[in-house]
């Protein structure tokens, strides 16, 4: 067992992966909440294995975020703290990474904040907090609520599991949900997802809260609004390997030059508002990351649109069949 600031980093594996394929030379590749441990755990690697160790210092958004540039000059390259979304090289290794904070306290505190109403809960976490759904369930069953703990589809590695595009482990048919780990990204999505409220347990912080996903569908319904008029669209696509959806952008700039408007489709790496200074466009749609528009929506100057929402903008889809766009595999 390694341990590196409260968190447990299954570095066996990448010891076991490294002898078995010879590797010389590998890649590490962390989020940025472990950066701060790399130096000790590429040291580390280093002096036990003899394989010569380097670091991606670029950002890493998730498990759709492989570095594919020092993928090509190292044997393996070992990514850690998400799990693989669907079928990924065989030279990327994931590599789980468990978090030691006890999630009982902030989950008993976050009972009382259920509806008096709710029966089924769906819960949801973070990969780093997997090895608690047994405590987390006993807590709700111990108050009386049914906890249900959903399985996803082909890009969930573990039942009760969520990543920020996914959402597929919130089972159907739950009152509301809880989430256990840190912040409100997560939450905010299956509460968009589901429709339903959400209580998120951090254990980080040892606050209990709630997130509602009325205000932020109102505001979504604002920014649909404001693009209905528009007749240039920007369709962006990801070249990041988990986010890339070229076939939907295809699609999509079919229904928007069926509908008697412009568009371009604009490939990138990284989507950031100043790339689109300049263009104008009048709006964009993203089929890269789908927590671009949700989430940063703001920081563009135009309307930045979901697929689903550029349904609706053209008339294919009624806002009442709104719904989170998510990134999905099939099993």
């Amino acid at each position: 067992m390694f341990e590196f600031g409260g968190f447990v980093v299954g570095l066996e594996r990448v010891f076991d992966v490294i002898r078995e394929r010879g590797a010389r030379a590998v890649g590490l590749q962390f989020p940025e909440g472990l950066m701060r441990y790399a130096i000790d755990i590429s040291r580390l690697v280093g002096d036990l294995s003899g394989a010569e160790v380097f670091i991606s210092g670029d950002s890493c958004f998730g498990a759709c975020d492989m570095d594919l540039r020092l993928l090509e000059f190292v044997d393996v390259l070992f990514h850690f703290a998400h799990t693989p979304m669907g079928s990924v090289d065989p030279k990327v290794v994931f590599v789980e990474v468990s978090s030691k904070l006890s999630v009982v306290p902030v989950v008993k505190s976050a009972v009382s904040l259920f509806s008096g109403s709710v029966s089924r809960v769906g819960v949801v976490t973070t990969v780093q907090h997997l090895h608690t759904l047994g405590e987390v369930c006993w807590v709700l069953e111990s108050s009386g609520l049914d906890p249900v703990v959903g399985v996803g589809d082909g890009c969930i590695a573990h039942p009760g599991q969520v990543i920020g595009c996914n959402f597929s482990t919130a089972a159907a048919e739950c009152d509301e949900y809880l989430f256990v780990g840190s912040g409100r990204f997560h939450p905010i999505g299956v509460a968009i997802a589901r429709r339903r409220r959400v209580v998120a347990a951090d254990p980080y912080t040892g606050r209990a809260f709630v997130v509602d996903p009325e205000p932020i569908i109102r505001k979504r319904c604002g920014v649909v609004a404001r693009a209905l008029d528009t007749e240039s669209f920007g369709i962006i696509v990801s070249s990041k390997p988990g986010q890339e959806r070229l076939g939907l952008a295809r699609e999509l700039l079919g229904l928007v030059e069926e509908h008697g408007k412009r568009g371009v489709i604009m490939v990138m790496d990284v989507v950031k508002p100043d790339q689109f200074l300049g263009l104008g466009l009048d709006a964009l749609v993203s089929t890269a990351c789908p927590r671009i528009a949700v989430d940063d929506g703001e920081s563009f100057g135009v309307p930045i649109l979901t697929p689903v929402e550029l349904e609706i903008v053209l008339g294919l889809r009624e806002w009442e069949d709104f719904r989170l766009d998510e990134i999905t595999c099939g099993r």
